[in-house]
């Protein structure tokens, strides 16, 4: 394992197991600051802080019902841009999708900027990057254009639309 992934796992308060394989929930004072999808096997490790326990229930009722709306702190970092972009992606009711174009229409910007917004989001799942679709197919997920991201990316739109 690297040591960007390996520091990122250490940090994490909690990880787990979900249909998607482990997820480590990070947070950053009083709010949610990253999830993250990871590779391979880990230990779960349990919520120590309220906000933990209530964002690892929340994951988990979105599991069970893609329909169940998160209502968590967030501390997303990144641009005034990529906010703006964050913002508009919750906004996307589970079971839909919105083209890149559709949503740089809206946002009077370039569809690659949204692209490169959704790739840097610091939360998916939780802020629906996974919702937005290329004109022609699936289009990326997680920085990747194929292969297990984009593979997740179809498990999440198919779990929304009920398949």
């Amino acid at each position: 394992m690297d040591q960007p992934a390996k520091q990122a796992v250490e940090n994490t308060e909690t990880i787990l197991k979900t249909p998607l394989g482990y997820l480590s929930i990070s947070m950053s004072g009083s709010s949610l600051s990253s999830l993250s999808i990871l590779g391979g096997k880990h230990r779960v490790q349990q919520s120590k802080t309220k906000l933990s326990s209530r964002t690892a229930r929340q994951i988990s009722d979105y599991f069970q019902n893609p329909k169940k709306k998160f209502d968590l702190p967030l501390a997303l970092n990144g641009t005034k841009f990529q906010q703006r972009v964050w913002r508009a992606l919750q906004k996307i009711p589970a079971g839909q999708t919105r083209t890149y174009g559709q949503l740089a229409k809206q946002l009077k910007t370039a569809s690659q900027a949204v692209g490169n917004a959704c790739r840097a989001n610091p939360v998916p799942i939780i802020v629906p990057c996974h919702r937005v679709v290329s004109a022609t197919g699936l289009g990326g997920y997680m920085g990747k254009t194929s292969g297990s991201k984009t593979n997740i990316k179809q498990w999440l739109l198919d779990h929304e639309q009920g398949q």
